[in-house]
């Protein structure tokens, strides 16, 4: 994870997109969600945030859910992507990757702080 945390809207804007991708590898649950993100850099996913967007891709029809028994705890609710989730995600990152390339070429134009 980064020293400083991410600025709020860059978050909002992409976590819909790396929570999908995070359930490609096949069903999981929100904390472990939250726990693979902040472990591969986007720091702390707050539940507030998390289990809304979920909810906001199970009637969406990308996720379906099903609650499992825990071992040895309490019972826990498993994500897990729909063909139309694979679908749809697939899309999605094509997109992005298409808007990061044109905003890191738009940034990288001209040093930040130059002059024209």
């Amino acid at each position: 994870m980064t020293d400083n945390a991410w600025p709020g809207d860059w978050l909002r804007g992409v976590l819909e997109l790396c929570v999908m991708q995070a359930l490609s590898a096949g069903p999981t649950y929100g904390y472990a969600i939250a726990t693979e993100l902040a472990d591969r850099g986007l720091g702390v996913i707050k539940g507030g945030s998390l289990y809304p967007l979920l909810q906001r891709l199970e009637q969406a029809e990308l996720v379906v859910s099903d609650w499992r028994a825990g071992d040895g705890g309490p019972g826990r609710k498993y994500f897990s992507l729909t063909p139309a989730g694979y679908a749809a995600l697939a899309a999605q990152t094509h997109r992005w990757l298409e808007f990061t390339a044109l905003t890191t070429a738009l940034l990288t134009a001209h040093p930040a702080g130059g002059t024209r």
